[in-house]
């Protein structure tokens, strides 16, 4: 039998991003950790994969300079962070329409009320805003998330984020060619059944900031954390058997004692660890990823395919946005396909049938270089959602996640700091900063 020499003042399982972040605060506080991860790298679903010379996101999710987790973490406030192009373009009746973008003291969308289309395109007389009432009426709407506390949003009356567009007041046209398919994209939901709550909070940000991405693929974050805590302290290729508040048993160091225990890990996983926990459902993303010899859009723009011409809810260049992800002189265009349990045969040429509309550009000398499927990529937020669920069950055990906040990076973050300052108040170290300081964006 193994012995349970090892010890920690608190043992976290999981070394996601919200893992390493209540890591990194617990230690800052003098307290000893050991972070366990089963997989061979810290990361968790947000992981960074190399194929010759590319580097592939494995999730679709976007992210936003209006996170304030984001800027205000340790060591990731530092972060390259590549900005797509201000708003998006979206193709609509076969042309592309250039789509708001950021400007005011509060960042918010100002470039709406001057509609362009995109570069090449040329004007359409339809545009997907829906004349110049539905421009007017999504600038304002827009501009006032924008300026609206959090607080505030979390206390508005809570309907299916469809439902809620529906009852705006927007034109049809509006909802279906614009605001529909932007926020299946920031919700990695396609049906559009997220509390309305959390809908509001993603329009929020995306208002009050830009798109992004971080230099060198989404995994630079985890990885970047985990570089920067005590050595020793994040441990990879370990299997968690069993745990509870004083201990956790592993497969291949044993007993490893504790005076606390934070479950970091996926919803399922913590229910597998924490027996009657609630496990949400899930949204399926699906990234498929292409080599191309040119660029079809010479541009870092966000796509979105307001016709539905196929699966993809949307693309980008990402050698665009980000030119260290692709081979001196090679180009990079991921896509992303929401609501697929099991990816069917021939989605590739699906997917580059659509994207040659999408980008007016033959796809035939495209070369897919990976196709990434996670069936639980985003934890559903149907509502009622709580956007703030407790973190502490009960005094030394505690679980953090972006199911237990809202199911992005900015709720991982957001969760994993908030577990943390819990875990030193149970200990009697008061956080140096209080409960809950930043405001929540989605």
């Amino acid at each position: 039998m193994l012995s349970s020499a090892l010890h920690a003042d608190v043992v976290i399982v999981g070394a996601g991003i919200a893992g390493l972040t209540a890591a990194h605060r617990l230690a800052g506080a003098g307290v000893s950790v050991s972070v366990l991860e089963a997989a061979p790298q810290p990361g968790g679903r947000m992981s960074t994969e190399e194929i010759d010379g590319f580097r592939l996101d494995r999730n679709g999710q976007l992210l936003n300079t209006s996170y304030p987790e984001l800027l205000s973490t340790p060591y990731l406030s530092g972060v390259d962070l590549r900005l797509f192009s201000p708003g998006i373009l979206v193709r609509s009746e076969g042309r592309l329409h250039r789509m708001g973008g950021s400007g005011s003291a509060w960042g918010a969308l100002t470039a709406a009320r001057a509609l362009k289309s995109a570069p090449r395109a040329g004007r359409s007389p339809r545009s997907p805003m829906g004349g110049p009432l539905g421009q007017a009426r999504v600038s304002t709407a827009l501009s006032r998330l924008a300026a609206t506390p959090v607080d505030r949003l979390l206390a508005r009356p809570e309907q299916t984020a469809w439902d809620a567009l529906r009852s705006y007041g927007f034109p049809a046209r509006t909802v279906s060619g614009f605001l529909r398919p932007l926020l299946s994209a920031l919700l990695c939901d396609p049906d559009l059944g997220t509390s309305s709550r959390c809908a509001d909070l993603a329009l929020r940000g995306f208002a009050r900031g830009r798109l992004c991405l971080p230099a060198g693929g989404v995994g630079t974050l985890p990885e970047r954390l985990a570089a920067t805590l005590p050595a020793g302290t994040v441990r990879t290729g370990i299997h968690v058997t069993s745990a509870s508040i004083s201990s956790v048993t592993t497969e291949e160091l044993g007993r490893l004692d504790c005076s606390a225990l934070l479950i970091a890990t996926d919803a399922r996983e913590a229910a597998r660890l924490l027996p009657g926990l609630r496990v949400p459902d899930f949204h399926p993303v699906t990234v498929v990823h292409h080599a191309a010899p040119r660029s079809p859009l010479a541009e870092p723009a966000l796509l979105l395919d307001a016709d539905r011409a196929g699966p993809v809810s949307h693309t980008a260049v990402i050698s665009e946005v980000d030119a260290t992800r692709a081979p001196r002189g090679r180009t990079l265009i991921s896509s992303t396909v929401l609501g697929l349990r099991t990816p069917p045969p021939g989605l590739d040429a699906t997917v580059r049938a659509q994207l040659a509309g999408v980008y007016g550009s033959s796809t035939d000398d495209w070369e897919l270089l990976a196709v990434h499927h996670d069936p639980r990529a985003v934890p559903a937020m149907p509502a009622p959602h709580d956007a703030r669920r407790a973190v502490r069950l009960l005094a030394g055990l505690y679980v953090c996640g972006d199911h237990r906040d809202t199911s992005t990076v900015q709720g991982a973050l957001h969760s994993g700091r908030r577990a943390a300052d819990q875990v030193m108040r149970d200990f009697g170290i008061k956080p140096d900063v209080p409960a809950d300081p930043v405001p929540l964006a989605a």
